[in-house]
């Protein structure tokens, strides 16, 4: 993995959807370049395994659809750290592959409540300890899925939507207050939420993409970095691509 020593010395970050996937590769990656993180996921077991191995500070069980839950662990943080530079929401599920007409209610509400309601949480909680400082950098994690929607993942494409508009929003209200936001729109890679999607919903997502590979999530997490860093100082309220061609606004 390349990194850029020491691009993230002295700052500190949280991380949710931390013990797997996208989330733990930023982790590593932040750690590897300087900075202090605070993994936060609702799988104990694997968070502890996720914080050794990443060489994250803290590891805290969150679960980000709980608003009390989110706002007592960014205290944690914050009390841990001294402040909260860096915010990556990862945390996220796929929901049910179904019709609109057969969709289970109980998934679509725990999609939205995970997805958006607590990327949201996460967002509100941590951004006054930002603002605190005069400095954050937020990459809320959507999905092409959100731009284009996909068949049969309704909830999904529905959420990732709106954490795309809602980002735009963000973005917009803190543009000024030295504190950027800005979301990640990659199309499908190599990850443990694969395990929640039957094998047609991937092959037909593979389909879609221009290069005819999915993607590596080494290539989303070096984008995240970018994202959450000094360096991205001119570009908030945005979606940044990984989608190897499929979308392309």
């Amino acid at each position: 993995m390349s990194v850029f020593a020491g691009r993230f010395a002295g700052r500190t970050g949280i991380v949710t959807g931390g013990a797997s996937g996208l989330g733990r590769a930023v982790a590593a990656r932040i750690v590897a370049e300087g900075g202090r993180v605070a993994l936060w996921d609702c799988d104990a077991a694997a968070l502890a395994e996720a914080t050794d191995e990443t060489g994250a500070e803290v590891g805290t069980v969150v679960d980000v659809a709980d608003p009390a839950s989110v706002a007592q662990a960014a205290e944690a943080a914050a009390h841990a750290f001294g402040r909260v530079d860096v915010l990556v929401c990862s945390a996220g599920i796929t929901g049910a592959t179904a019709a609109v007409p057969d969709y289970p209610l109980d998934s679509w509400r725990q999609v939205m409540a995970i997805n958006l309601d607590g990327l949201f949480y996460c967002n509100r909680a941590v951004i006054p300890h930002m603002m605190a400082h005069g400095y954050g950098r937020i990459v809320n994690v959507a999905s092409v899925a959100g731009k284009e929607g996909n068949p049969n993942a309704s909830a999904y494409s529905a959420s990732k939507a709106g954490v795309i508009g809602f980002t735009k929003s963000l973005g917009k209200e803190l543009a000024g207050k030295g504190i950027i936001a800005n979301a990640l729109t990659p199309a499908t890679f190599e990850s443990p939420i694969l395990a929640q999607l039957p094998q047609s919903q991937v092959d037909y997502m593979r389909s879609k993409i221009p290069m005819g590979r999915l993607g590596d999530v080494a290539e989303s997490a070096a984008m995240v970095c970018f994202m959450a860093s000094e360096e991205c100082s001119f570009t908030t309220a945005a979606t940044f691509d990984t989608s190897g061609g499929r979308t392309t606004f």
